[in-house]
């Protein structure tokens, strides 16, 4: 091994407490960009499969209404259904009335249960049954799982006790259902429905369900369920890509920060090897080009270790809250790998610098 090499291996072993925290460092920049974009964009991708779930065609909202269920009002009369069913090829139509439930982070979807199973073909249920009672619920499999429910528990949602009655297959929209009629009555809105499932008679006639609708009501926000879903990105959420670019700058700080602290004190260190490189012949390029591949062996390391931070806080977080969903993507793998070698060279650059301009006598004479 030439002497670059040899010194490059002494660094990082000279101190191996030192080199293990900065791996560590780098690990946790990379889980913390993984992570973040991992929760946001699973979050989207599983609120988009649980809406497909639903089985419709068409969804109708009121005019300027989010791209985000939860934060729809409930400003349309229920008698709306009626028009919608009316028009021709449209085969079924479910009001629905939403409500965010602040405690458990969902939402909550009041129901006319055979309105609603109609466009969505039912729920498959794995214990208990229908509605029977005015303050019955339905809970899925995840959420029921997550909170320790089972049929017949008592479940608090809107200072209200609400009795089990059914666990149903995740997947159909939301994961708690109560009667829309019981949730008029809590939330104050009596008669109205945030949303209007439509399910078409074939595919083929959704197009023409859609025109009709918007002659019929031109105000209101109706959005075919492919393109709706297609729209479920961070891009459409206010402020949320704000805050994953702001978590991302976050951490390329630290890393910068991190590799910053560990050169420095490196080449404080090694002052004398340097000295000594130099007599031997080194330029001042070599001397760059061996603290920067020093920084990103570190980077590389924190980056294998990065990823295993981000599958065991995945599998943490599940374990934790069984309804979260954090999709882990290769893409965001390798750019946090490369944002890590970003903040790594930065980091880098001042103590490659220092080290390039120290004088070989001077730092031959250092003690």
């Amino acid at each position: 091994m030439n002497p670059l090499g040899s010194m490059l291996m002494g660094n990082l072993l000279h101190r191996p407490l030192r080199t293990l925290i900065t791996v560590v460092a780098v690990g946790v920049e990379v889980c913390l960009v993984v992570i973040i974009v991992g929760l946001t964009t699973g979050l989207l991708h599983e609120t988009a499969k649980r809406i497909e779930g639903v089985g419709a065609d068409l969804m109708l909202q009121p005019p300027a209404a989010s791209i985000l269920q939860s934060f729809s009002g409930a400003p349309m009369p229920v008698k709306i259904k009626d028009k919608l069913e009316d028009v021709p090829h449209v085969a079924a139509v479910a009001p629905v009335l939403l409500q965010f439930h602040t405690s458990g982070l969902s939402v909550v979807y009041g129901i006319e249960l055979k309105s609603f199973e109609a466009v969505s073909n039912g729920f498959v249920y794995h214990a208990g049954g229908p509605f029977q009672e005015a303050n019955d619920l339905l809970v899925d499999d995840w959420f029921a799982r997550s909170e320790k429910l089972k049929v017949g528990d008592i479940f608090r949602l809107f200072e209200n006790d609400f009795t089990v009655r059914g666990v149903v297959e995740h997947g159909k929209g939301a994961r708690l259902f109560v009667p829309i009629e019981t949730l008029q009555e809590l939330s104050a809105a009596h008669d109205k429905a945030s949303i209007f499932y439509i399910r078409c008679d074939a595919p083929k006639n959704t197009e023409l369900v859609a025109e009709e609708i918007r002659k019929l009501l031109p105000r209101h926000k109706l959005s075919l369920l492919k393109e709706y879903l297609s729209m479920m990105t961070s891009s459409q959420l206010p402020g949320l890509d704000e805050f994953v670019n702001s978590m991302i700058v976050l951490a390329v700080v630290v890393g910068f920060l991190v590799i910053f602290l560990s050169m420095y004190t490196t080449i404080l260190e090694r002052t004398r090897e340097i000295g000594i490189l130099k007599s031997l012949g080194a330029s001042k390029t070599d001397i760059v080009g061996l603290v920067l591949r020093e920084s990103l062996l570190l980077c590389a390391a924190g980056l294998v270790a990065g990823i295993g931070f981000s599958y065991g806080g995945r599998f943490l977080l599940k374990e934790m809250f069984p309804t979260l969903t954090i999709l882990i993507t290769f893409s965001w793998l390798v750019k946090a790998g490369l944002l890590a070698a970003l903040g790594g060279v930065l980091g880098a650059v001042y103590p490659a610098w220092l080290a390039a301009r120290q004088d070989a006598i001077v730092a031959l004479a250092y003690e």
